[in-house]
């Protein structure tokens, strides 16, 4: 039996859920803060200027960090900064380096910087949340926000009832932990994950995106996934659901597509790449299969389009 491990990519599910869900996810760990910012703004997510600012640091033990600009209400400063980082494991030097990160940002754009952390460890007692030291009268005293993951299994009647989108994240990120070494209760909770998501009426996307987060965070061995896929389909039939297919959670989907847009670009060159747009509406993993091997014999790109606006017309 192989088993898939645990996801290490440090370009997470989690920078996905920041960027999506970023009100949310201040209002559900920050509602402090989310209630001194003007949302009639649009955040500004400076992913680009992060990377310059903190170009000689290593990565480490990371899931995702973001520099975010927004605007406070009040007007007290036209725009501020908020400076997120997910950490996944205790780092003897993380108080430092958010302190480091902190200044760097001030000193390239001149506001006023806020760091904060979510702490997503197993190690109960470590909750880093200042930096600083004194020296012939000159005191440096950083101090800075955090949240603990772990804090939040007291709190699973919360959990339950929130519609904040954040609240199954925090759940798939709690059922990792309490399953590290029994797969089959794994499954089972991430199950309980799909049949929540389902039952609370979430819109089609966001059920993608969280799924995506969940998926990646219940890894399973090959055949409990076959398992989970089976009974996957057995709670879409019950609720009559009509979101997700079982297949797109495999992975077969998302293979389709990539080798769809491979074949284009091979045959037909990255300029013809738009009408992936329309490929990406179709979900029915057949009609995917046919398309993909239209490319083999479609002699122009217009007979490709047809072939695609005919299977999109199939499937509504």
């Amino acid at each position: 039996m192989t088993d898939a491990s645990p996801q290490t990519e440090y370009d997470s599910p989690w920078k996905q859920i920041l960027q999506l869900y970023f009100e949310d996810f201040m209002l559900f760990f920050f509602p402090q803060a989310h209630g001194e910012i003007d949302w009639t703004q649009q955040p500004e997510f400076l992913d680009k200027e992060l990377e310059q600012v903190v170009r000689d640091a290593e990565l480490g033990k990371r899931l995702a960090d973001k520099l975010i600009k927004i605007y406070r209400t009040g007007g007290e400063e036209s725009w501020i900064l908020i400076h997120l980082e997910i950490q996944s494991q205790s780092e003897s030097d993380f108080s430092e380096r958010m302190f480091i990160y902190n200044y760097r940002i001030y000193d390239r754009y001149k506001r006023s910087v806020a760091s904060l952390a979510v702490l997503g460890d197993e190690r109960i007692n470590w909750r880093p949340n200042q930096f600083g030291y004194s020296l012939f009268g000159c005191t440096i005293n950083f101090q800075f926000p955090v949240v603990k993951l772990l804090d939040y299994q007291q709190r699973q009647s919360e959990l339950e009832a929130s519609r904040n989108p954040l609240a199954t994240v925090v759940m798939a990120h709690l059922a990792a932990v309490q399953t590290k070494s029994d797969r089959l209760q794994r499954k089972q909770q991430k199950l309980s994950l799909v049949r929540r998501l389902y039952q609370q009426g979430f819109e089609r996307e966001d059920v993608l995106n969280l799924l995506a987060f969940v998926d990646w965070v219940l890894t399973l061995p090959q055949d409990l996934e076959r398992e989970f896929l089976f009974e996957v389909e057995q709670i879409e039939a019950e609720q009559r659901m009509q979101y997700v297919t079982s297949f797109e959670r495999s992975g077969i989907r998302l293979g389709l597509l990539e080798g769809i847009e491979l074949g284009l670009e091979l045959k037909f060159g990255a300029s013809e790449l738009f009408i992936m747009e329309e490929v990406s509406q179709i979900y029915d993993i057949e009609q995917l299969r046919a398309i993909k091997e239209q490319i083999k014999t479609a002699t122009t790109i217009e007979e490709l389009r047809r072939i695609i606006r005919s299977e999109t017309e199939t499937q509504s």
